[in-house]
């Protein structure tokens, strides 16, 4: 592995600024002081509420990213956007963004005298695929399967070679490729997110998989991590510790029912879908076979994962178990323009935070 840049990241674009990932690792790199600029760009306007991140309504073409990095001497790419629920959004749609998006991105960052030197780019364990011969743990030297058997997996296959192809042409940037395990949390919206949180949760009869997790504050934390300290390299980002289904559905007080049978699984897993289950085909893989990924590469570079997969799912329940309360006296974010711009330009403004913060010396 190369080492981390001599020159610390100043001025940093972040992907897919409008989803859970992009959204909280901007709030959490434009809270460093020593970060001068924060640019998020996406077709959807910003999720949360950001302080002092520039927001670019802009599609995957690479001609209006490369004009960004170029006028704001982008040193840094954070690229957020990976999409692994086909379902959400349809595998046309996903193809384009994880496949040509990923393409297009990295030509802007490759473009003649670019001022990029460090891509960050968020994968995901479902490289590895699920089967019976899986290894115990999968390290970052394994190898993906000839044919992955998904459209999400397939894409994600296309995506880290092109950033691949891309290390290798650009050695003068670093590459840092992170393999998330499923991630668990209050604001994660997602596959596994919502199959465990099902009131009863459908399992292969005769099977009871691994399953590794990963807390969202961790991986927040993980791609912030990679932004400052880690160096050019592939890791897992998966928590210590691995859980059976049955003893994951436990924790959340959730029963496991075998409704699903062994044999003609797609056909069966194919049916509950159509009654509104969270039953991916990805996750079809995971129900049989399992998955868990070792961390040690990444723990290596000095990150500490806060949270066990228990733990997270852990996390997970007490989110269940208050919602309901909660839910009404939540007001969701949302993004107004013209009272963004006032509170970031107004001189009136600038004025009453300085006036605030003599009174407070």
């Amino acid at each position: 592995m190369e080492q981390s840049p001599d020159v610390a990241p100043r001025r940093i674009l972040v992907t897919g600024l409008s989803t859970f990932w992009g959204g909280r690792v901007a709030q959490l790199l434009e809270s460093d002081p020593r970060i001068e600029a924060v640019v998020g760009v996406d077709p959807d306007s910003p999720s949360r509420e950001l302080d002092r991140t520039e927001f670019v309504r802009v599609g995957p073409e690479h001609t209006a990213i490369e004009r960004i990095i170029r006028a704001a001497r982008i040193d840094t790419v954070v690229d957020t956007r990976m999409t692994l629920d086909l379902g959400r959004i349809g595998r046309t749609a996903a193809h384009e963004n994880n496949v040509i998006g990923t393409l297009n991105l990295l030509a802007a960052c490759s473009a003649g005298d670019s001022p990029v030197r460090r891509v960050v780019f968020r994968s995901s364990g479902l490289f590895y695929g699920c089967s019976r011969s899986d290894p115990g743990y999968f390290t970052e030297s394994d190898r993906p399967p000839d044919r992955h058997p998904t459209a999400a997996g397939r894409d994600l296959l296309e995506a880290e070679a092109a950033v691949a192809a891309f290390r290798s042409r650009m050695p003068g940037v670093s590459v840092i490729v992170l393999r998330f395990a499923d991630v668990l949390g209050t604001e994660v919206d997602s596959t596994m997110v919502r199959f465990l949180s099902l009131p009863v949760i459908p399992s292969i009869t005769g099977f009871d998989p691994r399953l590794q997790f990963v807390d969202q504050e961790d991986a927040v934390h993980a791609l912030g991590h990679a932004v400052s300290k880690a160096p050019s390299g592939t890791f897992n980002i998966a928590a210590d510790g691995v859980l059976v289904l049955s003893e994951a559905a436990s924790l959340i007080g959730r029963r496991l029912a075998p409704l699903i049978p062994p044999i003609g699984t797609g056909a069966s897993i194919s049916t509950l879908r159509r009654f509104g289950l969270p039953l991916s085909e990805e996750l079809s893989g995971q129900l049989r076979y399992g998955r868990a990924m070792d961390n040690r590469a990444f723990k290596g570079t000095g990150f500490h994962f806060r949270f066990t997969s228990r733990e997270a799912v852990l996390g997970l329940r007490n989110h269940l178990i208050l919602d309901p309360v909660i839910r009404g006296a939540r007001s969701p974010y949302r993004y107004e323009p013209e009272v963004e711009e006032f509170l970031r330009r107004s001189p009136l403004v600038e004025a009453t935070h300085g006036d605030s913060s003599t009174a407070g010396s």
